[in-house]
């Protein structure tokens, strides 16, 4: 994967007024294997229930990007590491979570960019609710499917397909 730095991208797109160049606020931080990683955006919006998620990264990733609006939960984790193995055994560059994540140690060894608020060693109910492929707010940041999303060590930056295509080299 070929690597795209956050800071070269914002310098690229600072002036940026048209709400195309979004960046997610610093509140992320990185559990997976991999520190840097970019793709296209699927969405899930689930709260507390992990049925989607679950689908999601059993289904081929095609080197895409989950983004999770679990709405900033701090009481349940949305992944954990027999999911994250399904990711990264499914070809899904990363999942960006606005939730939390459990077994750690298991997440850190996937070759897999996992990005989400904090640790939490509670598992979620399966109601099988939520939603897929729907617009979402990621800590007040829109975020909608096909989107290009681009993470690494300084930040996690969200853009229209069409600006992705002008990424500097």
């Amino acid at each position: 994967m070929k690597t795209i730095s956050t800071c070269d991208l914002c310098d690229a797109h600072k002036g940026d007024t048209s709400g195309n160049f979004r960046v997610l606020p610093p509140v992320f931080r990185s559990f997976g294997g991999r520190a840097a990683f970019h793709g296209t955006v699927v969405t899930v919006k689930c709260f507390e229930d992990n049925s989607l998620v679950k689908a999601a990264v059993e289904s081929p990733g095609e080197q895409r990007v989950l983004v999770v609006d679990g709405g900033g939960s701090l009481r349940r984790a949305l992944l954990g590491g027999n999911l994250g193995a399904a990711a990264a055994r499914n070809g899904w560059a990363g999942v960006v979570i606005d939730g939390c994540v459990r077994d750690v140690a298991e997440l850190a060894a996937q070759t897999l960019g996992i990005y989400a608020l904090a640790p939490m060693p509670l598992p979620t109910e399966k109601r099988n609710e939520g939603q897929r492929d729907v617009a979402v707010q990621i800590q007040g940041v829109w975020v909608r499917p096909g989107d290009w999303l681009c993470a690494d060590a300084d930040g996690i930056v969200v853009m229209t397909d069409d600006l992705a295509a002008l990424q500097p080299g």
